[in-house]
């Protein structure tokens, strides 16, 4: 049975991460694969269906919005439990059950009713999950243990685009058939959390003494600041879905949308372990900052890009962001938030990406729609570097 490291534990021996950490990566893997065997084809489902992209503005929006707003509560709530995996398993069990519904949308706003509940189930499961991570893994392995975690859900998102394009190119399957076949590994992802994911019930944790400190004041000044960057950045952070969209304007085949998000996610799943061991090394903030300067660079390109190969290039450059950032974000989390406030803690780390997905979304797809590409990628690179000057600046004020 895995248990919670104490705060003071030595770490790990070397290439080796903790049981409950890669269980939980299995899941992972086998839960986003299930999810992108369906996603890089909405855009299009839902251009057929009479949406346009300010729809899908509001459908992404919406959807990570609603997550956003069950990650805090249920950090919050993982927080004053014995336990976090009951959560954990009735997150992914919603979404699983819910995802493969996009088959049967006759509608955009079916699209958007399916979205909405698969998003239920994520973010009741983000947050207790992400503390279960920080509890497993050793205090100076973090980064590597959640860049491995980013990684195996990665290569998930390598294994279901695959899957998509070998269904959809040799098989000859529709679309609508492949949505459906995302139940399996959905169903495995639920077997596997069940079965092989184990963590040490503890006590109840006491009531709160009169006078003690709201967990607003708990999580520290460095905490409150580094959330009011990730707002800024993520005010810039639109759908991945226009990503897609803005491929296939510029000459890309609706067949070759699996194979692009397939070598997208090949780049972050090869290098997000390495991404969250540098961090490890070289601090979590340099490496955050590095990956916020290439992801404003990276969406001016986007604006510029004119030609597919441009596109495909792009597509793996991004990759590199993700890498730099995902498993750093979470560890610094972990680092600096107390050990029974984590949970709250990745609540709120999950609230401010998520809250600030529905206005990023919505006037990407406004911006793409009445003023062109430039402008929305523009915007989104001018958002990035505003929040990396934050992040900055509460470093500063904070020593």
């Amino acid at each position: 049975m895995a248990t919670a490291a104490a705060p003071g534990a030595a770490p790990a021996p070397a290439r080796r991460l903790p049981p409950t950490v890669v269980a939980l990566g299995v899941v992972s893997l086998l839960t986003d694969a299930a999810s992108e065997m369906i996603y890089p084809l909405l855009p299009a489902l839902i251009i057929s269906l009479g949406g346009g992209p300010a729809f899908l503005g509001l459908i992404e929006g919406v959807a990570e919005s609603t997550a956003a707003f069950l990650k805090l509560g249920s950090g919050v709530l993982t927080d004053r439990r014995r336990t976090r995996k009951p959560l954990v398993v009735a997150g992914y069990a919603i979404a699983s059950v819910l995802r493969p519904l996009v088959a049967f949308a006759t509608a955009p706003w079916h699209v958007l009713a399916v979205r909405f509940g698969d998003r239920i189930g994520k973010g009741l499961r983000a947050s207790p999950r992400d503390a279960l991570l920080a509890a497993a893994a050793p205090p100076g392995r973090r980064g590597l243990a959640f860049g491995f975690h980013r990684a195996m859900d990665h290569a998930g998102a390598v294994v279901g685009p695959l899957l998509a394009l070998l269904f959809l190119e040799v098989a000859h399957l529709r679309p609508r058939t492949v949505f459906l076949l995302a139940a399996v590994p959905g169903a495995l992802a639920l077997l596997v959390l069940v079965v092989f994911v184990r963590e040490q019930v503890v006590a109840p944790p006491p009531a709160a003494a009169p006078g003690a400190p709201r967990t607003r004041a708990r999580l520290g000044a460095r905490l409150w600041w580094f959330y009011a960057a990730l707002v800024l950045f993520t005010l810039g952070n639109s759908s991945d879905a226009f990503l897609l969209l803005h491929a296939q304007k510029r000459g890309l085949a609706l067949a070759l949308l699996p194979a692009l998000w397939l070598m997208h996610h090949v780049v972050k799943a090869a290098l997000s372990s390495l991404g969250g061991a540098l961090s490890d090394r070289v601090g979590r903030r340099p490496a955050i900052l590095a990956g916020w300067a290439l992801y404003a660079l990276v969406y001016l390109a986007f604006g510029l890009a004119a030609a597919s190969w441009q596109i495909w290039l792009l597509f793996a450059v991004y990759g590199v962001y993700f890498a730099l950032c995902e498993g750093a974000e979470k560890a610094l989390v972990a680092d600096l938030a107390p050990a029974d406030a984590r949970g709250a803690a990745f609540g709120v780390y999950n609230f401010a990406i998520g809250v600030a997905a529905l206005p990023a979304s919505l006037l990407f797809g406004a911006l793409y729609q009445t003023a062109g590409p430039f402008a929305a990628f523009a915007t989104g690179a001018a958002c990035a570097a505003a929040g990396a000057v934050v992040l900055l600046l509460g470093a500063a004020a904070t020593r």
